[in-house]
């Protein structure tokens, strides 16, 4: 007899146990939805974050996260509606601002957010562009390896992303990866380009700090420029294929060893250019067979 009772006692741990374990696996698979992706829920850090009008405050671990803005519309899925791609902030007591990048999916019952996926801690946004098929490239500046957070972020980057749209995580696009860009669809101010190698008289090299060469056109026709040195700047005409720098400044700090010169001599030299289905920028030289290239 206590056998038999010892065995229904376990029996019905076990289905409480078991009915329980269910509701928790139920519950965690549930998507939050809402009418309006700034109040939309996110995993941002690990941990689920909803937004209330763009703002959400954790009174536990002392850390809020809001809406930042530079959101695309673009359809994520192949569903033919319209999502949202935008950067947020969080911020903890005295420990930083740390930017993410987020997706909000416009489904048929409201708008289902991402897992955030983190650029950095106190950098410079730029631009949220619209890259070849579902790719989504966001544009910032960050600091050399080694700077203070107190020196101003200088250094361009991009970072290639598409959603998967099952697990609701971003995975980045290698972007010199054969056929995903789309050449036409390409433009001088779409971002910042990185210089990473170059064609000299016949000679193929490297730069030797990609990160730090960087070059950001603007649509007034001005430029600025970034090397493992100076700053540059000064102003630039492109008609159909063909582009010409001119007025070109610089601040005058003086670093051995520096690619600066051969970075300034061979933009002075520049004639034409062209895009690639590597997501390249290639600048012709007036040689003719030299040649200058930017991811």
């Amino acid at each position: 007899m206590k056998k038999l009772l010892i065995a229904g006692v376990v029996i019905v741990v076990l289905l409480i146990g078991f009915y329980a374990l269910n509701d928790y696996i139920y519950t965690q698979k549930q998507q939050y939805t809402a009418t309006d992706y700034k109040n939309a829920e996110y995993i941002i850090a690990g941990e689920r974050v909803r937004l209330e009008n763009g703002v959400a405050e954790n009174k536990e671990t002392k850390t809020t996260t809001r809406y930042f803005g530079n959101e695309i519309e673009k359809d994520l899925n192949g569903d033919e509606r319209k999502d949202v791609v935008f950067l947020v902030t969080q911020e903890a007591d005295g420990s930083g601002t740390f930017y993410y990048v987020v997706a909000a999916i416009n489904t048929e019952d409201g708008y289902v957010g991402s897992e955030g996926v983190l650029l950095g801690d106190r950098i410079a946004p730029q631009t949220t562009e619209s890259g070849n098929g579902k790719i989504v490239i966001v544009n910032y500046a960050d600091r050399a390896l080694g700077e203070p957070f107190t020196t101003q972020p200088s250094v361009g980057k991009s970072i290639w992303l598409l959603l998967d749209a099952d697990s609701m995580q971003f995975g980045e696009v290698a972007q010199n990866f054969e056929g995903e860009a789309d050449p036409t669809r390409m433009s001088l101010d779409m971002k910042t380009w990185n210089w990473v190698s170059a064609k000299k008289d016949g000679e193929e090299f490297e730069t030797n700090k990609k990160e730090a060469f960087s070059i950001t056109f603007k649509n007034d026709g001005t430029f600025g420029a970034t090397t493992d040195c100076n700053s540059m700047g000064g102003e630039y005409s492109a008609e159909g294929s063909s582009i010409n720098f001119s007025d070109v400044v610089t601040t005058l700090m003086f670093c051995e060893g520096s690619q600066e010169g051969e970075f300034a001599a061979l933009l002075a030299s520049a004639e034409s250019y062209e895009f690639t289905s590597k997501g390249e920028l290639v600048f012709s030289l007036e040689s003719g067979s030299d040649t200058m290239t930017f991811r």
